[in-house]
């Protein structure tokens, strides 16, 4: 006879993830993104900025060369998720990781950088080559999750 209360049926709540950059307009949006994507799973993804630029356009077009459609999210602050209570918070840029609050229900805050593909210079083709290579970076990094999230408390 089956145990109800076995760990193989009892549902446990699915870690909160926050991606935080400058403005939450790309590499923090593409972090979630491929998060929701990859890991639907076995995370709830978020993403905010300490201001807000809308979503990039750039970010939304390589994203769906991916397969992830990312337009309907939106650019929040981080102020938006100041109850969350996310057991990893993901700073994805200098500027964010200097001045990003701190979330003291937070299990876990990390600083992992990428290059701001927003701020390249030149044709569209060298543009859009640096956020593919960002996007394909972040999406490396988002399968890394699990095994942050495992690591004891810091």
């Amino acid at each position: 006879m089956s145990n109800a209360t076995d760990d193989a049926t009892v549902r446990r709540p699915l870690p909160n993830v926050l991606f935080v950059c400058t403005g939450n307009s790309c590499r923090s949006q593409m972090a979630e993104g491929w998060a929701r994507a990859l890991l639907h799973d076995r995370v709830n993804a978020y993403s905010a900025g300490v201001q807000t630029h809308g979503l990039n356009a750039r970010a939304v077009l390589v994203m769906g060369e991916a397969g992830v459609d990312i337009a309907g999210q939106k650019s929040q602050h981080v102020d938006e998720f100041r109850t969350l209570n996310p057991d990893l918070v993901v700073t994805v840029c200098d500027h964010a990781a200097e001045v990003c609050p701190t979330f003291p229900g937070a299990r876990r805050m990390i600083h992992r950088a990428f290059e701001d593909p927003a701020r390249t210079v030149g044709d569209e083709e060298r543009v859009l080559a640096v956020f593919r290579r960002v996007r394909d970076e972040i999406r490396a990094f988002v399968l890394t999750l699990p095994d942050l999230l495992a690591e004891p408390r810091t």
